[in-house]
């Protein structure tokens, strides 16, 4: 039986008021870091066959600013082998560094993760070639090696190939809501579903370097991507606590430039009689119960849909910002400890990260998500040399302005600030030093007013989770889209920049001038110049394989 509609829309609702931040109260955590319980940050199947992955990233030649050209410009697409895929899942879910303190050593990725947590795994469902037989195999970061989930008899190898496009695949990712909620609590749900947005882009990025493109193929349920990742298998799970399980998110398909990025997976009989290896490894000895997180997880859940169509507005193409290697400024995506309070940027860098998160056809990361765009931006810039300090607002698109405008009324300025490109919806809204606020919405954390500037991105909520509860997901989803973007864009431009998952939700509200429900920040986000916590020890991240460097 579908669930009702209007029901499941007021359970997600409802989880979103209760883990709200305030001023005179945070949402419900376990308030103390329980490190006996800490979970694994590594997911393996034991008994699953590995594939070992060469490290190759060193070797990609694209440069950062041809990732945005339409098409893929002049990239030319890799061959899908498992030098490709090595290189393909450095640069998306890959180790980027080791860093070490006081005795204590931890690992940095490609793709962020509130708290490092890192609730998103990552699978791919590959065709036969030469390098490895047709299956669903799991990738494990640490060891950049994929396990082999799933093994696929001649026939069904060619049912599966039959599906794909020529010379592409399907990423796959889940979430364990475990590895959040040791820490956050009650609002982990939605680090995670901001994680999934990292990754989502991570993936297409990754893509981009390799002359592919990728898309998530929205039309699909929860149960059919749980069933093509084999997250559903509960003999496969048996060795794990109910919490240590894996949540289906979705499936892209990655694909060379100029594919049809359509693939036939409801059906899936290919996995009909697929033979299933491994088997999952325990994340913790003991877990905290968080029975609203299931609750949401559950009213969240995605039907099976009709495709969503979405064509962008024809934008202009963006301008040059870094002629660095592409691999480098993904590798080197580092999140802020602390920015130093002093570092301004210019006016055209800062209105190049903004146009960087506007939709384009074939631009990624945003073309590999199939709806129009629902976050809007809520800047308070600092330090933008030529840019009065104050409130601004991006609109990402053209149908929220008047909702906007209506709702912050006859006090807002609604200025166009100098030398700001037509294409680029961009408002001041009140001029004046909003450093000691945005402090204070942030709950009281230095990094918000240290940046040059900080923003909130704002949803456009309410009516599409009353449309489908499992929109409250994506919602976030785009979030971390928008966030990885401007990750990129402030390496790309030689500042950095850092989510910030925790604010007072309606004290921004307030900020900015929003009433109701009708809009919710859902993400905020610091970018300026970066403070070093010299303590720290930093490592290459695949040391401990390097006889594999030249695989």
């Amino acid at each position: 039986m579908e669930p009702d509609t209007n029901e499941s829309a007021a359970r997600a609702l409802a989880y979103h008021v209760r883990t709200k931040h305030h001023l005179h109260r945070y949402a419900r955590s376990p308030g103390y870091m329980d490190w006996a319980t800490q979970p694994d940050p590594f997911r393996t199947y034991a008994g699953a066959p590995r594939i070992e992955l060469p490290l190759a990233a060193d070797d990609l030649s694209v440069r950062y600013d041809e990732l945005h050209a339409v098409g893929g410009g002049r990239v030319e697409p890799s061959t899908l082998d498992l030098r490709a895929l090595g290189s393909f899942f450095e640069c998306a879910l890959g180790l980027t560094a080791w860093k070490e303190h006081a005795g204590s050593r931890w690992a940095l990725r490609a793709d962020p993760s509130s708290g490092n947590l890192h609730p998103t795994e990552g699978y791919v469902v590959l065709p036969a070639s030469d390098d490895f037989a047709a299956g669903v195999y799991h990738y494990v970061s640490r060891d950049h090696v994929l396990e082999r989930r799933a093994a696929l008899d001649a026939d069904a190898a060619r049912e599966l190939s039959a599906c794909l496009p020529v010379g592409g695949f399907l990423f796959g990712l889940s979430s364990i809501h475990w590895r959040e909620a040791w820490k956050y609590g009650e609002r982990a749900f939605r680090y995670c579903q901001h994680d999934a947005g990292h990754v989502i882009a991570a993936v297409r990025y990754a893509a981009a370097v390799h002359g592919w493109a990728a898309r998530l193929l929205d039309e699909l349920g929860d149960a059919e991507v749980a069933r093509t990742l084999g997250l559903d298998r509960d003999d496969d799970f048996a060795a794990v606590d109910a919490a240590d399980r894996e949540h289906p998110d979705g499936l892209l398909v990655v694909a060379p430039h100029g594919a049809e990025l359509a693939v036939d997976t409801r059906s899936a009989a290919w996995l009909d009689d697929a033979t299933w290896l491994g088997e999952a490894n325990p994340l913790s000895v003991g877990h905290a119960r968080w029975d609203v997180i299931e609750d949401v997880s559950t009213a969240t859940a995605k039907p099976a849909t009709s495709p969503a169509l979405s064509v962008p507005d024809e934008l202009p193409p963006l301008r040059p910002v870094s002629s660095a290697l592409a691999a480098t400024i993904i590798r080197g995506r580092r999140s802020a400890v602390a920015m130093d309070g002093r570092t301004s940027i210019s006016a055209a860098a800062f209105y190049r990260m903004l146009d960087a998160v506007l939709p384009r056809a074939g631009i990624p990361p945003f073309d590999a998500l199939p709806w129009a765009p629902r976050i809007h931006l809520g800047i308070c810039v600092h330090r933008v040399d030529g840019l009065a300090p104050g409130l601004y607002l991006l609109e990402r698109g053209n149908d929220v302005h008047d909702a906007l405008e209506g709702m912050l009324g006859a006090a807002a300025l609604w200025t166009r600030p100098p030398s700001c490109a037509d294409h680029m919806q961009l408002h001041c809204i009140g001029e004046g030093d909003f450093r000691s606020a945005v402090k204070t919405v942030s709950c009281h954390q230095d990094i918000a007013a240290d940046g040059a500037f900080s923003l909130g991105m704002i949803a456009d909520f309410r009516a599409p989770i009353e449309a489908g509860a499992f929109a409250y997901r994506r919602l976030f989803w785009e979030s971390g889209v928008v966030g990885q973007a401007l990750y990129l864009e402030a390496e790309a431009a030689g500042v950095r920049a850092t989510g910030i998952g925790c604010y007072f939700d309606d004290a921004f509200h307030e900020l900015i001038g929003l009433e109701g429900d009708r809009f919710q920040s859902l993400y905020h986000f610091t970018v300026g110049g970066p403070v070093d916590d010299a303590r720290l020890v930093t490592h290459p991240p695949y040391e401990h394989l390097e006889g594999r460097r030249d695989g």
